[in-house]
C-alpha cells in the first residue's frame, strides 16, 4: 500500500502536543510522498487526514523558525500575521539560497518547467528541480499541470520570462485568489483541456525549444491527492483564519489540503481555510478532545476574514 493510501484509511492524531511537557512547535506543513502532514521542531511530522477532526490550541509567542535546517540563534519573536515564519535576518538567509533569488546560475542539476492550473483561467508558469518531482507543485496547490521543457537552470529560467511575457501569465498566483477556486472547481476534463491549450500556446512560441528539451503535454491531477474530490466539492469558503493568537483555538473537521492551505468545517457549520504558514513557530497543544467529536463543544476563537472572489486572470497582475 503507498504512504498515500495508507495515511487516507489510517492516520494519526493531527496535533499530538501538549502532553508529558514536551513542547511540540510547528514548522508548518509538508507534502513528503505526496501526503500532507504537519512538521514539527525536531523533525517530527503527524499525518493530516481528511474527514477527522482537527483541534488544537497556539500557547505563549510565535518564535522565528530559523533557516536552512538551522535554529534562529536570537529565538526572535514574529508577527502573528506573517506567513515567511522568520525574522528579517533568517528570512535573508534562507532567500540567499533559493533558486527563486537566482543566486545559483551555475547549478548544474537539471531543472524543469511545468506549467500550472489552479483555477478556470488561473495558471501559472514555473519551474522546480528534476529531482523534486511534483513536490513543488503540491507545495504550490496545483490542482492539474503539465511538464513543459526540461534543461539548465539558466535555460529554464530564460523560458519562464519569455512564456509570461509571450502568454501574458505569471509566475506567481496569489494564495487568497488559489484557495476560493477550490470551491468551485470544474471536472478532470474541463481541468486538463486548460492546461492542454496553454501547453499548445507554448510550444507555438519560439526561440525556447533550442536551450530546453520540449516535454510532452500529460496533465497530472492532484485533486484526490488535496481531498478535493469529495462528491459535491468543497462547502462555499466562509472565511480565512488572519493569524494565530495566544490562547486561540482552532477547531473542525478537516476537508481538504492544498499547497499550505488547510480547509476546516467548523463547529457551526462554516468552511474555513487556514495558511499552514501561519502555524510556522507557534507551539501547539490539543484541545477539545471530548468523549465524541474532538470538537465537540470547543469554540473557534482565532480571527477570521471574509473571501476574496476567485476572479478570472486579467494579464500578469
Amino acid at each position: 500500500m503507498s504512504r498515500r493510501a495508507a495515511v487516507r484509511e489510517t492516520g494519526a492524531n493531527v496535533v499530538e502536543g501538549g502532553a508529558g511537557g514536551v513542547e511540540w512547535r510547528c514548522r508548518g506543513i509538508t507534502w513528503d510522498g505526496g501526503v500532507p502532514g504537519l512538521r514539527w521542531h525536531g523533525g517530527r511530522v503527524s499525518p493530516l487526514v481528511y474527514g477527522r477532526d482537527l483541534a488544537f490550541r497556539a500557547v505563549g509567542v510565535r518564535r522565528c523558525a530559523g533557516a536552512r535546517g538551522t535554529p534562529c540563534p536570537l529565538g526572535a519573536g514574529i508577527p502573528g500575521r506573517a506567513t515567511g515564519g522568520r525574522c528579517p535576518e533568517c528570512a535573508r538567509l534562507d532567500r540567499a539560497h533559493s533558486v527563486a533569488a537566482d543566486t545559483l546560475a551555475d547549478d548544474p542539476r537539471p531543472y524543469r518547467v511545468y506549467l500550472a492550473w489552479f483555477g478556470p483561467g488561473i495558471t501559472k508558469v514555473g519551474i522546480t528541480g528534476e529531482a523534486r518531482g511534483d513536490s513543488r507543485l503540491l507545495e504550490q496547490g496545483a490542482v492539474t499541470f503539465s511538464w513543459l521543457g526540461r534543461g539548465p537552470l539558466m535555460a529554464a529560467r530564460r523560458t519562464e520570462e519569455v512564456l509570461r511575457q509571450a502568454l501574458g501569465i505569471p509566475d506567481r498566483v496569489p494564495y487568497e485568489r488559489k484557495r476560493a477556486a477550490r470551491h468551485a472547481l470544474p471536472d478532470a476534463v474541463e481541468r486538463a483541456r486548460e492546461i492542454e491549450e496553454l501547453h499548445r500556446r507554448a510550444g507555438a512560441v519560439g526561440g525556447w525549444t533550442e536551450t530546453l528539451e520540449p516535454l510532452p503535454c500529460e496533465p497530472r491531477d492532484h485533486a484526490s491527492a488535496f481531498g478535493l474530490d469529495r462528491p459535491g466539492g468543497l462547502p462555499p469558503l466562509a472565511g480565512t483564519v488572519t493569524e494565530l493568537v495566544d490562547g486561540g483555538v482552532v477547531t473542525g473537521r478537516l476537508l481538504a489540503a492544498a499547497g499550505p492551505d488547510v480547509h476546516l468545517l467548523d463547529p457551526t457549520g462554516r468552511c474555513l481555510a487556514l495558511d499552514t504558514r501561519l502555524m510556522g513557530g507557534w507551539a501547539l497543544e490539543r484541545a477539545g478532545g471530548g468523549a465524541g467529536s474532538a470538537v465537540e463543544g470547543t469554540a473557534f476563537s482565532v480571527p477570521v476574514s471574509g473571501v476574496v472572489s476567485p476572479d478570472r486572470q486579467q494579464g500578469l497582475f
